[in-house]
């Protein structure tokens, strides 16, 4: 990838969007990964969708919360950028961004609706944030399975991710079996 110019404007842009996109982070920063890819790879060419899908992957690989991909953003666009000072700012702006305004907001309304939580508007606010939660997700699963499987010659694992979705939502077997499941499959290059 070229280097990009980002100007003091586009780093405060980006701050902006990431305070905002923090606000929408109901299921954690991960349900709005179609935000993000919209901004740093379609709108702005400032990540290639690899260097996205790289970031994400390696944060979920990685012990610790999965909100360090928005990190690894902010440090490859600095990086596309030119420098390692960008790198840090990136980070800087991008996790500040996203942690700031849905921290403070979390802890005041979990303060209020702890207070609250016999009332009928809190109980019927948190049953209806569920499905927002599922359909960000789902956004998300798109975005990064046809980035990287969009063609029918993917398809055992379409299957498999299918397969599985459908064991976890029917059965109670534990994720982390199907996980070991899926990297077995995956060894023995089946996947």
């Amino acid at each position: 990838m070229t280097t990009i110019v980002l100007t003091w404007s586009d780093w405060l842009n980006l701050f902006g969007h990431y305070l905002l996109l923090s606000l929408m982070s109901v299921g954690g920063a991960i349900s709005t990964t179609a935000e993000m890819h919209r901004l740093l790879v379609e709108q702005h060419h400032w990540l290639t969708p690899q260097q996205f899908n790289d970031a994400i992957a390696l944060a979920q690989a990685a012990p610790g919360p999965n909100v360090l991909f928005v990190a690894l953003m902010g440090w490859k666009v600095g990086i596309n950028a030119g420098s390692y000072t960008a790198a840090m700012l990136g980070v800087a702006v991008t996790m500040t961004g996203i942690m700031l305004p849905s921290t403070t907001l979390t802890y005041m309304a979990s303060q209020w609706l702890h207070r609250n939580r016999d009332l009928r508007g809190v109980r019927a606010f948190k049953q209806g944030m569920a499905p927002v939660v599922v359909g960000m997700l789902v956004a998300t699963g798109i975005i990064l399975a046809t980035t990287s499987a969009a063609t029918l010659a993917h398809w055992p694992l379409w299957a498999l991710s299918l397969t599985a979705g459908i064991i976890i939502w029917r059965t109670s077997i534990h994720l982390l079996w199907l996980l070991g499941a899926g990297a077995v499959l995956g060894w023995f290059q089946l996947v």
